[in-house]
């Protein structure tokens, strides 16, 4: 195939370090939420206030999804599988796709019982192609953009051999930006700078892990293709059968995390596209303290570190289509003539200039029209007083006549102060974990 998964299920993926109370899961699982502490790190009580999600549908290609798993039933659509035509189930001992379900959109069942999702009431569209590089890639990510996902989230990382999987798999997030689709993948888990894909191609938006205090995982990659990072450790999850939980680290659940995120955004703000989505988590991102004055983008953090609650609620201009995304090749002669916002500009300026011109020619004519009225009424009278009774004195326009009254126009009151609605303070930048 020419690609080399590098990172799979034990690297990239969740690493499952522990299986979660086998036993009696369900017995236990009220204990799961309080085991995961990037919902608390990341706000998530305050954001489920403002969106969960709904209406957005988050692909997910990894190695299947456990759709009867208690606490993610009725949020996983259909899917396809491109590894063997069957379902996209996952096999025995395949958790991985599970666990990143459940990251993005679990509901957890009962009162407080099982995980929960950041975006808890988001679809999962289930793609289940794992490891298999390039080609497998590529139709995967057309599959979700043509098939009604509008956040593609790829927990998985690939070097390559082969420039020509590597062009298949960047035309592929190119051919998603290109429909207003933002591809999410995991920056990889080699500890090192180097690079993999689908997080390096231009376009996608490649996301590192942090730990509970907030700083680097030492396996997370670093490199110009890390964007943001996220919750990546210890982190609680589902399991691929039945619905018990597992616990792992990786680069996979921070890219979920940033998924769940982006469909929160998605699910506010409609009208703003891929880039604008990305623009809003980079704009909201913070470091740790032990980071501050850090060059942005760094190499390891990039931004800093997702802000979910920020992301929702800050101002924030729409900025430009593509925002921090590096502009695919393909769509680089279109970014301008495309971008929402450039072309709104430019049809408010001709809007407003046609309006200046129609104002301007409204004026000429009335006054035009009042100086023909004008004109008449006073010849009228001229012809009136001159023409009177016979033997009658001829009128005089300076007896006839009185001065006009200085002209009032009752519309014409002094312009009211102009106020800025959008135009608040600024407010400090967060800390770790996360601005309240």
């Amino acid at each position: 195939m020419g690609f080399t998964a590098v990172l799979r299920s034990v690297t990239c993926g969740a690493t499952v370090s522990a299986l979660l109370f086998a036993a009696a899961p369900l017995a236990a699982a009220d204990q799961i939420r309080e085991d995961q502490w990037a919902l608390k790190a990341l706000n998530a009580e305050s954001a489920w206030k403002i969106s969960k999600g709904r209406g957005v549908t988050v692909a997910l290609i990894d190695d299947g999804v456990n759709a009867s798993h208690i606490d993610l039933r009725g949020n996983v659509l259909a899917g396809k599988d491109f590894m063997d035509g069957g379902s996209p189930n996952p096999a025995v001992g395949d958790d991985h796709g599970t666990a990143m379900a459940a990251i993005i959109a679990a509901h957890g069942h009962g009162a407080n019982d099982g995980v929960i999702g950041l975006a808890p009431e988001a679809k999962i569209l289930p793609i289940r192609e794992f490891g298999t590089g390039g080609p497998g890639m590529d139709v995967s990510i057309r599959y979700a953009v043509d098939h009604g996902a509008s956040v593609v989230n790829v927990s998985q990382c690939f070097d390559s051999s082969s420039q020509e999987d590597v062009d298949k798999v960047s035309d592929a997030v190119a051919y998603a930006l290109s429909h207003d689709v933002l591809v999410i993948g995991g920056a990889g888990n080699d500890g090192n700078s180097s690079k993999c894909y689908p997080a390096s191609a231009p376009g996608a938006l490649g996301v590192g892990a942090v730990k509970n205090d907030g700083q680097i995982w030492e396996k997370s990659n670093s490199g110009s293709q890390v964007s943001l990072v996220a919750p990546g450790t210890n982190i609680v999850s589902a399991k691929g059968t039945g619905s018990t939980y597992v616990s792992g680290n990786g680069t996979s659940d921070a890219t979920a995390f940033t998924s769940a995120a982006a469909a929160l955004l998605r699910s506010k703000f409609p009208d703003l596209t891929a880039g604008q989505i990305a623009n809003r988590l980079v704009k909201t991102a913070v470091l740790p303290d032990s980071e501050k004055g850090l060059s942005l983008p760094g190499k390891s953090y990039g931004y800093g570190i997702i802000q979910p609650v920020a992301a929702l609620k800050d101002e924030i201009p729409a900025g430009s289509k593509y925002g921090p995304l590096v502009i695919p090749e393909s769509l680089k002669g279109k970014s301008a003539a495309s971008s929402p916002s450039a072309a709104e500009a430019e049809q408010e300026k001709a809007d407003n200039k046609a309006m200046l011109i129609w104002a301007v020619i409204g004026a000429m004519g009335l006054a035009v029209v009042g100086l023909i009225v004008f004109l008449v009424v006073r010849t009228s009278k001229r012809n009136k007083n001159n023409n009177g009774d016979p033997g009658g004195p001829p009128s005089h326009p300076q007896y006839s006549q009185q001065p006009a009254a200085p002209h009032q126009n009752p519309y014409q009151q002094p312009a009211p102060p102009q106020h800025n609605p959008y135009q608040q303070p600024t407010p400090p930048p967060g800390q770790w974990p996360p601005r309240q």
